[in-house]
């Protein structure tokens, strides 16, 4: 890795998502899953040097990661420990109500903080990290070291991604005290206001009232359907979500923060890079797998 690099770095969770119907698994049937890899990408497309950090198995699974990141052009950082790489079964016997079990004592949870990760995170400008992979005591820790040997530049962003029942008040509440912009869906504005203990009140005066109190830059709200907000100090950019013809909507938030962050840091103004956000994010969702090449006509707006 050259010294003068500056990244874009995806930290957490890598994994594979084994899909099972009718209580059968294939070996074959699965994906390459976890938000980091989906955002370093899809920030890579926009020019940066997009970088992933995680942790795999001494196993046949960790060797399939590695291949599949070098089949997309992504650099990685993935420490072998001693732990099996991350899985998660999804059981999409009923598509309309897939059921995901996350197997948490995986090589995710137990990222090292090396001095080899000191320095990459001496050269980060950008960062998206989540609660999933600060689940484990070890992953946790380094995640916060990484993030507290940033430049002070760095953009932090928190994709804040509840799963399940693998979140906390303490998780997140250190995690939105070290990013700067927080990305959350509809469906997690009120649970995580709810866990910090915020009253009820609309949507956008909940998002400011987190801008407040966590000295946030900006907080990004998606809606499905219904669009998406983002939200800064002296203003706000909405934009409606495109009809598509849906193939699988797996990795397209992730696609948008990437997308969003990549043409941001490019230079582009929020209401700009909004747009790239969510014409990237539409793309993915026509797509099968989360990180498709971008058509260049979508790149270029």
């Amino acid at each position: 890795m050259e010294k003068d690099t500056r990244y874009i770095v995806g930290i957490g969770e890598i994994l594979w998502d084994q899909f099972i119907r009718d209580g059968k698994r294939s070996g074959k049937d699965r994906n390459l899953g976890g938000a980091p890899a989906n955002f370093a990408y899809h920030a890579a497309q926009l020019g940066h040097e997009g970088l992933v950090v995680s942790a795999i198995g001494r196993d046949r699974d960790g060797d399939d990661i590695v291949s599949e990141l070098e089949a997309h052009a992504l650099p990685c950082h993935l420490d072998r420990v001693d732990y099996p790489t991350g899985t998660v079964d999804a059981d999409i016997t009923d598509p309309n109500a897939p059921v995901y079990t996350i197997h948490t004592r995986s090589a995710w949870n137990h990222l090292p903080f090396t001095d080899e990760l000191f320095g990459i995170a001496a050269r980060t400008k950008a960062v998206c990290f989540g609660t999933l992979a600060q689940w484990g005591r070890e992953s946790r820790k380094s995640i916060r070291q990484f993030l507290d040997s940033c430049p002070p530049y760095c953009i932090k962003v928190c994709d804040i991604n509840l799963r399940q029942r693998y979140f906390n008040k303490s998780i997140i509440r250190e995690s939105l005290r070290r990013a700067t912009i927080l990305k959350l869906n509809e469906d997690e504005l009120p649970v995580v206001t709810g866990i910090l203990g915020f009253k009820m009140a609309g949507e956008e005066v909940l998002c400011r009232r987190l801008m407040k109190y966590y000295h946030l830059q900006m907080v990004i709200l998606t809606k499905g359907i219904h669009g998406s907000w983002i939200l800064w100090k002296d203003g706000r950019s909405f934009q409606g979500t495109p009809e598509v013809r849906v193939k699988s909507a797996v990795g397209a938030g992730d696609a948008f923060t990437g997308a969003f962050i990549g043409s941001y840091l490019s230079g582009a103004p929020i209401e700009e890079a909004h747009q790239m956000a969510v014409r990237v994010s539409a793309y993915v969702c026509t797509q099968k797998g989360a990180m498709p090449v971008i058509p260049e006509s979508i790149l270029k707006g």
